[in-house]
């Protein structure tokens, strides 16, 4: 098993009476359905429906003081507190940034030799393997305890890109993506069945419509990487944009419709000048509506 301290997360804890209440009705996933020991996959969304900060959620258990933790992106996490304290009101909920004092440790290839406190399975896919949330300075000791050898974090990205699950401000831009767009509606992040939440009309609605056309797929480099952002052609047309690449293994934010086009006519992909491929190519095949007779 390896394990990585991720030095680009950090953590919210929003504790108080009202804390489950408060978050259900804002974010993506049900919260009510979370317990100590699990995880969810959520967003923070505008009010059209765009992603603010995605993040992982869980519940902190009654004797470490009660609350839910929050793994988001340590750049975002100061901007994800005062958006919650905003939101707050009259609600019995204190939100605070932890980032300084705690942070994640990724464990992956494995099952863990013991579960630690505040240690959960990810759950937008089981390949990720799990996340314990503890200050730096404990990376050891915890690796020791679930026995794991330390690595370092570009270990834990290449693994991510290959596992195919997008990261904000790479792969896609905070502010400028919608759920389906980055797959979240396939990686446990949204919950279609819960009540009401910031942006969910838009949601919904490009669900049970099926107008989601732009999509994060896993590529293939033939050779070197292009560039972060580099413009995909499909001939001389543009289908996307390359995101983050680890050897020959990369992500790519494509228009599902322009790239089958693409496909069927033979043409090939290009970035930068450089080729590359698919790893799935049925990935951008919608598949046809279904109706009742």
């Amino acid at each position: 098993m390896k394990a990585a301290f991720l030095p680009d997360r950090g953590v919210v804890k929003v504790s108080g009476e009202d804390a489950r209440n408060f978050l259900n009705g804002l974010i993506t996933t049900d919260v009510e359905q979370l317990a100590p020991g699990q995880a969810r996959f959520g967003a923070l969304l505008t009010p059209q429906g765009k992603i603010i900060v995605d993040f992982l959620i869980t519940e902190v258990p009654a004797g470490h003081g009660g609350g839910f933790l929050i793994d988001a992106p340590r750049a975002l996490a100061k901007g994800l507190a005062d958006k919650l304290g905003f939101y707050k009101l009259r609600a019995k909920v204190v939100v605070e940034n932890l980032s300084d004092s705690l942070g994640v440790l990724a464990a992956w290839d494995g099952e863990p030799a013991a579960t630690p406190d505040l240690a959960f399975a990810d759950p937008r896919n089981p390949a990720l393997g799990w996340r314990i949330l503890i200050p730096e300075d404990l990376t050891q000791k915890l690796a020791d305890v679930i026995g794991a050898d330390v690595v370092d974090s570009s270990a834990y990205e290449a693994h991510r890109i290959a596992t195919g699950v997008p990261r904000g401000g790479l792969d896609f831009m905070y502010g400028d993506a919608f759920p389906h767009e980055t797959n979240m509606d396939r990686l446990n992040g949204v919950d279609f069945d819960k009540g009401c939440y910031v942006g969910q009309e838009v949601v919904s609605r490009m669900q049970h419509r099926g107008t989601a056309r732009t999509r994060t797929v896993k590529i293939i480099l033939d050779g070197p990487s292009p560039e972060a952002g580099a413009t995909i052609l499909a001939g001389d047309k543009q289908v996307g944009t390359i995101g983050s690449t680890a050897g020959e293994k990369g992500l790519a934010l494509v228009r599902i419709d322009r790239v089958a086009d693409a496909l069927d006519a033979g043409l090939a992909l290009t970035a930068g000048g450089l080729s590359l491929h698919l790893a799935e190519p049925d990935a951008v095949r919608i598949p046809p509506k279904q109706t009742v007779a």
